[in-house]
């Protein structure tokens, strides 16, 4: 595997959860800086070391309401 997509989304409670797509890794952070930490630690215990993925790509979903 040469790439591992996470989707990011800001939590209801406060920081940012990460969740891996097709795989079972998931992270969660109070700042996005920690986050990248977690999601690096995550990777690392989820695959064998020859298995790792050399590129981690991080997609950061924001939400926002717009009334009229």
């Amino acid at each position: 595997m040469n790439e591992v997509f996470f989707l990011i989304e800001e939590s209801q409670e406060g920081g940012f959860i990460a969740k891996a797509l097709g795989e079972s890794i998931f992270a969660e952070a109070d700042t996005l800086d920690e986050l990248k930490a977690e999601i690096k630690d995550a990777v690392k215990c989820h695959f064998e070391a020859d298995k790792l993925p050399k590129i981690i790509r991080l997609h950061l979903v924001k939400e926002e309401i717009l009334t009229l």
